[in-house]
Parts: structure tokens; sequence; C-alpha cells
């Protein structure tokens, strides 16, 4: 922790030895518990938070009865509640990232006085993993994967509970805390991420404790984000779980990436590969197959070579694309073609094709017939928006395009590559084929959703928002639905848009603008585009009510809905 960061927490009036303590480092961790690196208790508990490893010792005694702590009202993160025996972090230390099992014994004997010797590493059993978000006010937020523990206290167990640390200690039966649980007249508040515990994994444990170790499992157990359980939890944000989802899986997808677009040696072709990736973005088709698979029960660590193979396909074909469009901007900076060079752009987008297609053959997650699946269906979608894009270019060139026609057209140009993200990610969970199919079929259903959405920005939206000129559609004379639709009513309701639609004019006044999308309004084009978006939002949501719920199906629940926020 910074000096400036210890001494904001001290300001704030918190007790020392917890300030002194939140500048211990955790490990950062993806979604797979895999290491990322260290982070200050204080910056990764901060804001939004990041993802880091965390444990929870349950101690039960010879009667089969729980220990419980209650926080004390010192502690800077979710003070005076009520929780598992101990809970806190592995540190990571010089030597590398401490044992859970370690850091369980060394916190037992800080926070609840338990001598070392009583409850050593031997009788301490890992049982699963569960990942959680919880916020516990407008500052302080836990974003953990949650190592869960058992251990049977002797009889003559010692427990002289730190006040710095904890308040209150009790031992409950199964159904004292079954009662304690579902007691909402209760003004003692039990902490979110024990609450999961008892909720979803404690019924399996109890009164078959002694052969508890032998049931232990590989699964983590994404619960999502469980603010709501807190009294006075924060107000639902909507794609906020979403936003968690995608900020924790972006680090593993990246490196992937940027390993893959750093196989050249020659430097100007790898700064023209890296171009767009370095703008940042979301990662949204690079994280989807993991979220797809994860909504399906069965996400692994291959989820990230095939997201970081479909990312940079898509990062190729915009390299491409602004050279055929001549856009001269992408994402806020120049295009790769007015970056570098023409040349050096449409080398770079093969170079980027090239190299997708090798992180898929050097991946070691797939066996031949799922490699020769993915070869397939992604070759297939590289086609597919080929062929979106050659239809795209000759719309331009005729005056009457069909709904129809141009549906046809997004469905290769845009939507293929997320009903390919989502058929993969499905085939490499294992899925059916029912299933597999489902999941094809709400990709198609999103993707056309977000370029049906992205016309409407494009139509609506301001120059500083869109990092591109404003209606540059428009001015170009593109055939999108919301044109299609204009250019079928009465010419005399839309004078502005006949006059500029297709002038190629980059600097069109304001003024100008808005008189364009008035007229849309007024003809009813922008709502019939819209409709059609929400028509499509419809649909994948349907698809979606089709599988069993989960965490990970409500997260894409969220990636539907957020879709339609984009033009709410």
């Amino acid at each position: 922790m910074s000096p400036d960061s210890k001494a904001s927490l001290t300001t704030e009036g918190h007790d020392p030895q917890q300030v002194e303590m939140m500048a211990e480092k955790v490990i950062l961790v993806d979604a797979l518990d895999n290491t990322l690196g260290a982070l200050s208790k204080v910056d990764s508990h901060r804001g939004e938070g990041q993802l880091h490893r965390a444990f929870s010792i349950l101690v039960f005694d010879c009667d089969d009865r729980l220990l419980l702590q209650k926080r004390a009202t010192d502690k800077i993160t979710f003070p005076g509640v009520w929780a598992n025996t101990v809970c806190s972090h592995p540190l990571f230390l010089e030597a590398g990232a401490e044992d859970v099992k370690d850091a369980a014994i060394r916190k037992m004997e800080q926070e609840l006085g338990i001598p070392i010797h009583q409850i050593p590493a031997e009788e301490i059993h890992f049982i699963t993993r569960m990942m959680y978000r919880a916020r516990a006010d407008d500052v302080w937020v836990e974003h953990e994967l949650d190592h869960i523990l058992f251990a049977r206290a002797p009889d003559n167990l010692t427990v002289e509970a730190n006040p710095n640390e904890i308040s209150a200690v009790r031992w409950v039966t199964e159904q004292e805390l079954a009662k304690w649980l579902n007691d909402d007249s209760s003004s003692e508040v039990i902490a979110p991420w024990f609450r999961c515990i008892a909720e979803n994994i404690l019924p399996e444990w109890w009164g078959n404790l002694d052969s508890l170790p032998a049931m232990a499992d590989e699964l983590i157990r994404d619960l999502g984000d469980v603010s709501h359980m807190m009294p006075a939890g924060t107000e639902f944000v909507p794609g906020e779980a979403l936003m968690t989802a995608l900020s924790s899986h972006k680090q593993a997808v990246e490196s992937r990436i940027l390993t893959a677009l750093s196989k050249t040696g020659n430097a100007r072709l790898a700064a023209a590969m890296r171009h767009l990736i370095d703008g940042g973005g979301k990662r949204l088709r690079a994280i989807l197959p993991w979220l797809v698979a994860d909504a399906l029960g069965n996400a692994s660590d291959g989820m990230y070579d095939l997201g970081a193979s479909i990312e940079i396909i898509h990062n190729f074909t915009l390299v491409h694309d602004d050279i055929m469009d001549n856009d001269s901007v992408r994402r806020g900076r120049p295009a790769v073609h007015v970056a570098f060079d023409h040349p050096t752009a449409i080398n770079a987008g093969d170079a980027m094709l090239a190299v997708a297609f090798e992180i898929l053959a050097e991946s070691e997650h797939y066996d031949a017939q799922h490699f020769r699946d993915l070869v397939q269906i992604i070759g297939s979608m590289v086609r597919r928006v080929s062929e979106g894009q050659q239809e795209d270019m000759s719309f331009e060139l005729r005056d009457d395009v069909s709904e129809e026609e141009y549906i046809h057209m997004i469905s290769g140009k845009t939507a293929a590559m997320f009903t390919t993200c989502a058929r993969t990610g499905a085939l490499l969970s294992d899925a059916d084929e029912s299933t597999i199919d489902t999941m094809a079929e709400w990709g198609e259903h999103v993707g056309l959703c977000f370029q049906l959405m992205d016309d409407l920005i494009d139509a609506t939206g301001d120059s500083k928002t869109l990092g591109k000129p404003a209606c540059s559609d428009l001015i170009e004379g593109k055939q999108t639905l919301i044109a299609i639709h204009a250019l079928d009513q009465d010419a005399t309701l839309l004078p502005t848009f006949h006059e500029v639609f297709g002038s190629g004019i980059d600097d069109t006044d304001r003024e100008v603008l808005d008189a364009i999308v008035a007229e849309l309004q007024i003809s009813g084009s922008i709502q019939y585009a819209r409709d059609k978006a929400m028509s499509c939002h419809a649909a994948a949501h349907a698809c979606l009510d089709r599988l069993q719920d989960s965490p990970g199906l409500q997260i894409l629940r969220e990636l539907t809905d957020f879709q339609m926020i984009r033009i709410s």
C-alpha cells in the first residue's frame, strides 16, 4: 500500500492495527484460480475491487457444532457481522504465494488465539471453492475466490479472541444456524460470504462431517454478486455482475492475445498487429466462450485460448474493414492504415488471422476432434464475415436494399462472431447438441441486436462519445435498417436526410446532424430499428429460458440486457 493510501485510511478514523494489515499483499487470481500477481489489501478491496484468493475455514467440535465469530467493529470491511470460524487471505510473500492451510493456521492464532499445534495443517481439509462479489458500502467490496476448509477441534481447544479482530464467538448447531438464517427480525447481520456457504455448501456437509475429506472437489462455484444479502446492500446496478465477470477474465485472455501477437520478430509488423488491441476494450468476444461454458456448468482454461483466437480474428476484420470503408478512426485513435500505412495494415491483418489459428493448434486443452470442430466452425465464421462485408460494400452501390437483405448481411458481418463464440463455448463445455444449437441461436440474436444498436448509436450519438464522426454511416450512404426504412418513406418528411445521405461530407455541422435525427424520429425510422432490436433482445432471452438457471446464466441475461442499455 502506498504511503498516500495508508495516510488516507488513517485520517478516515480507522483502527491503526487494521490499517497496518491492509498493507499486506493478497494474491490476485483469474476466474480459474491461476495466480496473476500481488496487490495490497486496501487496493484490492477499494472501488470495484480485484479478484483475489481467500479462505474460509469452518471448525466443528465433537458434537458437530460450528464455531462462528462476530467481526470487531474496528474492522475496515464488513465490521460487526457474523461469519464462519475464520475468513481471511493467504498472502503474497517474497517466497511466493502462501498456502491456504498455512494462512488459516496463522489467522486462527492471530484472531482466535488458537495455538498453532492444536489444529495442524494435516488436520485441515480442503473441500471446495466458491467465487463471489459482495459490496459493503460505496467504498469497500469483497471480490474473492474462496477456498473452503474444514477442521475438527480437539477437546482442549483454546479460544482467546483478539478484541481488535473479534467482538464475540459462538458455537451453533445445524438447527440453530438454520433458525438464525431464516430469522428476518434478528438485529444480527450474517456476512454474505458465510450466508453463501451456509445456504449453498453446508447442507451437503452437516450430518456427514466424518466423511467430508473424501468429498473434496475441484469445482469453483460461481455465486456471482451477493451484495443483496446485506440488509443495507447497495442498489442493483444493471450490468454490474457482467462488468465484474468481464473484469475478472480480461487479464487471462489479454495475456494470451499479447503473447500470440508477439510471435513475429518484425517490430513494425508486431506494433501494427497490436495497435487496436492496445487501444483497450472490454474483450467481450474473447470472454464470451468462457461465460457460455460457465453458464452450462463446465468452463475450463481452454476457453481463454479459444477467446483469444476469436478476439484476434475480430480485430483482424476491423483492420481490413477500416481500409475498405476508408475509416480513419477506430475506438478514438487512428486506424491501423493511418497510424502505419496501407500495405502494413493489410499485412498485419493477414498475420493476425494466421496467429489466431496458431493459438488453437498450440493449445493443450483440445483433443483432435475438438480441434477439428473449432477449425471448421471458426473458418466458416471468417468466410461468413467476409461475405457480409462484401454484401455491405455492394449495398453502397445500390439504391434499393431490402430489410431481409440487410439482416442477412449483418448476420454474417457481425452476428456470426457472436454465434461462433456461443456455439464453441457450448461445444467445449461438452453440452448436448440441442443445447449447443440453443446457445448458437442465442448468439445470433444477441449479435443482430448488437449491430442494430450500433446503427442507432451512430445515428443518434455525438462524435466525442462515438470516437468517430457522428452519423458517419448515413453520410457515407450505408444501407442500415434506419436508412432502408427512411428511404421508403415520403421524401418530403426527410429533406435534410436526403441531402446528406451518401454525401461523404465528414465535417457536417452538428445542427444539420440534429435535423437529420429529428427527421428520422418523425418518420419513425429510428423507432422501427429500435423495435427490431427489441425483438432480437426478446428472442435471445427466450433461448436462455430453455436452460437451467444458475449464476452463470444470470450473467448471460445481463449481457443480453446490457445490449439494450446502450440505446436506452
